[in-house]
């Protein structure tokens, strides 16, 4: 049986384009990628991950994106685990993949690839390394995101290429037809709250920094998503709520009883940590 109902709402916002896109709420784990030694992925682990989250009341889940290591593992890998997640989930709650890889043909195929598995969304992170002006941030998110009908959530992460800028994120965003949304892993919440003010606050915001979800609803993120949700999903939902019911002193407790976890979980190393 699965525990809360997921509180995603799809088609029923209408974004800058006039164009009526999925809108994104509440808690989303960056689901790990269980693997075998050597290297297949561990479909038994992976769907009873996926199980207990949902149980837990998960939201949603983000694959393949830092957390899951979609960069470091082949296509046929990526493609798997996207097949396996979006079966085990069964169309009740979506399931966003992450398809930006090194080589931008791989992340083409990714993507028409996530929309024929039956994936609800689709989010690529910049290309990587090197810093790239606003021209080519929009055509790259404007090829991506055309090779499919599926809503687009562009990914903004301080460590990839030291992040995109409120401005050129809202240029995407009133730029390309089916971008709808953002994943804001930075820790610059000015900046979110100049997006908003450029979107005109219809732009769909997913916090990204796990020790701050409190700030970021405050900011004005719409949800959550995060690697140690694998481990604590259930207080990352209390905060959720809280914050949502108005008990903002509630979810700052929650957010830093839970902080002391997350700080260990990193001094050991996020990802393994997590595993």
């Amino acid at each position: 049986m699965r525990g809360s109902q997921p509180s995603f709402e799809f088609t029923i916002q209408e974004n800058a384009k006039g164009v009526f896109i999925m809108k994104i709420t509440g808690v989303l784990p960056a689901l790990i990628t269980p693997v075998k030694s050597d290297g297949s992925i561990n479909e038994t682990a992976a769907r009873r991950l996926i199980r207990r989250l949902s149980e837990c009341g998960a939201d949603g889940f983000y694959i393949l994106g830092s957390t899951g290591e979609g960069i470091l593992m082949e296509e046929k890998r990526r493609m798997e685990m996207c097949e396996i997640a979006v079966d085990e989930t069964a169309g009740k709650m979506p399931v966003i993949c992450h398809t930006a890889a090194m080589n931008f043909d791989s992340a083409l195929r990714l993507t028409k690839h996530a929309a024929a598995a039956g994936a609800d969304a689709v989010s690529a992170i910049p290309p990587l390394f090197f810093r790239y002006d606003r021209k080519d941030l929009l055509l790259y998110y404007k090829r991506l995101a055309e090779a499919t009908d599926l809503p687009f959530i562009m990914y903004n992460h301080t460590a990839a290429n030291g992040g995109m800028s409120a401005e050129a994120v809202a240029e995407i965003f009133n730029g390309v037809a089916n971008v709808t949304g953002v994943k804001w892993t930075v820790n610059n919440y000015c900046e979110l709250m100049k997006l908003k003010r450029l979107t005109d606050g219809k732009i769909n915001i997913i916090n990204g920094p796990d020790e701050m979800l409190v700030e970021g609803l405050a900011a004005g993120a719409d949800a959550g998503i995060g690697t140690t949700y694998n481990v604590m999903l259930p207080e990352y939902k209390k905060i959720y709520e809280s914050f949502k019911s108005g008990d903002i002193k509630r979810a700052a407790d929650i957010q830093r009883r839970i902080n002391t976890v997350t700080e260990i979980i990193v001094r050991y190393g996020t990802i393994p940590a997590t595993k």
